[in-house]
């Protein structure tokens, strides 16, 4: 063979070898995001081909697939098409769109739902081997209706979030977001309406997308004053009757600012009172001297424990809740973290962690929304089981925190959370944003304080309806106590 043969033969063969080899990986390592990619056509019909899985609440599925008429083949349909309730149900839901993708639960527990998770191997061979059409499974969620709809309804016209636990095994109960919307306007199948109700939705005041349980992260105020407490007591040099300084007014360390308590109120006319008693009227200057003497470490390594710095998948991912440790080491900085102002920040669902490790003895659980994952033939694929996130505090503290947190709502600032015949154990919190904006109003706690059934976290954003003059006792409280009554009532 001359020379030109041989080195037209050599380039034969590097082109074969080319050609199986990009065949190779477009056909089996690219397979699998090819076929996924929300660009391709045909993923888009094969999923929309198939029945996809509902999502159930109780007995009542809050998100279904109905066969139509159209080259799509099943449309995704919310709360039989009920406005309000799919409102009420959209920040758990998400939406399934078919130019917009996926969020929520939808999202999370998508390859379930689509019937393609690797869990459901066997029914996709026998359906290969039946020629029947793929179909989902159902995902059941640990909301309960009943504190879902009390959440719903007591947070009214006003902008925040509630979210509920069970503080025995971290199942969330409730999870509320105002504003709200309609995934149903989402889900339709033309792609023009589909694309101008979410334009629509993300030019919206208020950012209805966005599901501010655990996706926004505001200044916690003085519920924050319960990781404080927290440290203290796990220090072993205060106990709940441990006396602390309390003075009306206190110059912040290295500054000429001083810290006032919320209306300017005298907490104690000897300038000193109990760690429990300043704890109950939430005594800002009393908590802010208290941060210091602990340390930033001390306040910082509580938080941890109690969740914060933790993103966590629930299964939808939330955001991390921040303690600026470094920011604190400067004592006017840690003075302002201590009563949860300055660069603290913290989501609805955090602060619902707080009073859950409480209620449980000290242990903290992890947060979860799927209860229950079944096949079409309602044989079951998976099941959560409750885990341990990590020893919040010891169970002589957790109790200590629970007499204090009794007294807040019994003869302190939570009377508004008092209910009928059961003993609640709670903390409000008012924080501040920023001058031309009004406070939030926050309450946390849970019920009954002697066997807690719920946790429950509420924020009122600048007020709600009372504006600059409320406070979380006045609006918030009321809300959480509708959802404690809903669960204890159920």
């Amino acid at each position: 063979m001359n020379t030109t043969l041989r080195r037209l033969a050599g380039v034969v063969m590097v082109m074969f070898l080319a050609l199986m080899v990009s065949t190779t990986w477009v056909q089996y390592v690219q397979a699998d995001s090819l076929n996924n990619d929300n660009r391709n056509v045909r993923k888009i019909y094969r999923d929309y081909g198939n029945a996809r899985g509902p999502i159930v609440v109780g007995e009542q599925s809050v998100a279904t697939s109905q066969a139509v008429d159209d080259p799509f083949g099943f449309q995704r349909v919310y709360a039989e098409g009920d406005t309000g309730t799919a409102q009420m149900y959209a920040p758990v839901t998400g939406f399934y769109s078919l130019v917009n993708g996926t969020s929520g639960i939808e999202g999370a527990e998508n390859a379930f739902l689509n019937g393609q998770a690797d869990a459901l191997w066997v029914d996709r061979l026998q359906n290969l081997l039946t020629g029947e059409k793929t179909k989902g499974s159902s995902v059941e969620l640990t909301i309960d209706p009943a504190a879902q709809q009390a959440a719903w309804d007591a947070l009214g016209d006003q902008q925040g979030a509630v979210v509920a636990i069970e503080p025995s095994t971290g199942r969330i109960l409730a999870m509320v977001s105002k504003p709200s919307y309609d995934p149903n306007a989402l889900a339709v199948h033309s792609t023009a309406e589909a694309g101008r109700a979410y334009e629509d939705l993300l030019n919206a005041e208020g950012d209805p997308l966005i599901n501010r349980t655990i996706r926004s992260a505001y200044p916690p105020g003085s519920t924050f004053k319960l990781v404080d407490a927290a440290a203290a007591l796990e220090s072993g040099d205060y106990q709940a009757d441990t006396p602390i300084p309390a003075p009306h007014r206190w110059t912040l360390p290295g500054t000429s600012t001083q810290l006032r308590n919320f209306g300017d109120e005298v907490c104690s006319s000897s300038d000193e009172m109990s760690l429990a008693d300043a704890l109950r009227i939430s005594c800002n200057t009393a908590f802010a001297q208290l941060g210091v003497a602990l340390g930033a470490d001390a306040v910082d390594e509580q938080a941890a424990r109690f969740g914060f710095g933790q993103k966590l998948e629930v299964p939808m991912s939330t955001d991390a809740s921040t303690f600026p440790k470094e920011e604190a080491s400067s004592d006017d900085r840690l003075a302002l973290a201590a009563i949860g102002q300055g660069s603290v920040t913290t989501t609805p669902l955090q602060v619902a962690m707080v009073s859950a490790a409480i209620a449980n003895d000290g242990e903290l659980m992890q947060p979860y929304l799927v209860d229950t994952i079944r096949d079409p033939e309602l044989e079951v694929v998976e099941q959560t089981s409750p885990r341990r996130l990590s020893d919040a505090v010891s169970s002589e503290t957790a109790d200590a925190l629970t007499q204090m947190m009794v007294g807040v709502v019994e003869d302190g600032s939570g009377t508004s959370a008092q209910t009928s015949g059961v003993q609640v154990a709670g903390k409000t919190g008012t924080a501040q944003t920023t001058s031309e904006a009004d406070p939030h109003a926050w309450f946390t706690g849970f019920a009954p304080a002697d066997d807690p059934q719920v946790a429950v976290a509420v924020i009122v954003e600048h007020g709600g309806s009372a504006g600059s003059e409320a406070t979380g006792g006045r609006v918030a409280a009321p809300v959480a106590k509708a959802v404690i009554q809903a669960v204890l009532d159920r």
